[in-house]
């Protein structure tokens, strides 16, 4: 099988049937099935056959959660030519939400790539070629493999879903937001004032004690697993220690899908693991909703990874830990939440704009904050593993 990936930035997905069809109305059957579709050629000689694959980041949450780090942390590691080029494609990558993927059962050739890139440009968005070569909507490579610059002059596109979230307003939000707008001011950090508010305490699912401090056990452990596979330490003996640790505690049962698939993998990924090990940001944010940390201090420097551990390892039971928690007010999680939001959008615009972070803020601490804190206030009511990143 032959592969070729569009991924875009869309506030709906309604027209692609259409733009589908069109691409294919020559030469070709197109046959719906939900959102997958089999394309079939009506040559004589050299048929073949394509299946388009259509997914949302509403419709496949789970892809996007586990994907988009993967590739966010692929063109990271890739050494550009072109700094500035490179953020601007970890930019386009930060705010997609639709991938078609097509299949073909035989090598693609140029007749068929074409057709890929009319696609492509009626969509909009990026192609992904399977050894690594980024292209833009019109087909010009934006980026090898080996980081060598294409001809392309891109620039990243984002929807307004992407950029703007659905406003809920309130009194106590709109004092909520001009205190965290105030606190941005004094720091000479940008904001917007089109950023919505975050929903009043009474429209919040606030996580209770007991989730948190499971969720905090479990993450701590399999971080410490991910940790073992980014230092490339022996596999299947990290795995039995690390689950018995989460029958020690008893929060097996509290992994995640994500977790749990990572932790039993036969090979685990390197890069998911590195991204994994990245949560200790949000799981501090737990052991600080807990009281075991005093303040979440600005997001410049990573926290203290050897603390973290003791809070939970000086522990012979889960039980012992939970009985030293102590919870902060919801409204503290709330404005600390806030916080986060804004600062991750001033991250975002930065990179948009081409400017450096404001006061060194470390985007991928502020990520992870705001998962762990958009997950204890129960934000759109979305699982740890699929927590929305949009600004």
């Amino acid at each position: 099988m032959s592969f070729f990936t569009i991924f875009a930035s869309l506030n709906n997905i309604e027209d692609i049937d259409c733009k589908i069809s069109d691409v294919f109305s020559k030469g070709f059957t197109v046959e719906k099935n939900e959102d997958e579709y089999l394309i079939k050629s009506k040559a004589l000689f050299n048929k073949y056959k394509l299946i388009i694959r259509v997914m949302s980041e509403d419709t496949n949450p789970e892809y996007f959660a586990n994907n988009i780090p993967g590739m966010m942390g692929f063109y990271n590691s890739i050494p550009f030519e072109d700094d500035n080029l490179k953020e601007l494609v970890l930019t386009q990558i930060s705010v997609l939400n639709t991938v078609i993927a097509i299949e073909s059962e035989k090598e693609i050739k140029d007749e068929q790539m074409q057709l890929f890139t009319n696609l492509l440009s009626v969509i909009g968005g990026i192609g992904f070629v399977p050894n690594g070569t980024l292209l833009d909507k019109e087909g010009e490579v934006i980026v090898y493999p080996d980081g060598q610059s294409g001809p392309s002059n891109f620039r990243p596109y984002a929807c307004t879903q992407k950029v703007r979230g659905q406003e809920v307003t309130s009194e106590e939000g709109h004092q909520r937001k001009n205190k965290t707008i105030a606190y941005l001011k004094e720091k000479g950090i940008p904001y917007t004032d089109s950023l919505p508010q975050l929903p009043p305490i009474e429209a919040c699912q606030f996580r209770t004690k007991e989730d948190i401090a499971r969720r905090a056990a479990a993450l701590l452990i399999v971080i410490q697993f991910a940790c073992d596979v980014a230092q490339g330490e022996n596999v299947e003996e990290s795995r039995d220690f690390f689950i018995s640790m989460l029958r020690k505690y008893e929060v097996e049962d509290i992994l995640t899908d994500n977790e749990r698939a990572f932790l039993y993998s036969q090979q685990p990924n390197a890069q998911e693991a590195i991204n994994i090990s990245w949560q200790y940001e949000a799981y501090w944010t737990l052991i600080w909703v807990l009281g075991f940390v005093d303040k979440l201090d600005f997001p410049d420097e990573v926290c203290d990874c050897e603390f973290a551990i003791q809070v939970i390892s000086n522990c012979e039971t889960f039980e012992q830990f939970y009985l030293q928690t102590t919870m902060r007010s919801q409204e503290e999680i709330l404005d600390e939440a806030d916080k986060t939001y804004r600062l991750h959008w001033a991250c975002v615009d930065s990179r948009i704009q081409k400017r450096m972070t404001p006061a060194d803020i470390n985007e991928s601490i502020v990520m992870e904050r705001r998962r762990g804190l958009f997950w204890l206030i129960g934000h759109h009511n979305e699982d740890w593993d699929t927590i929305s990143m949009d600004t």
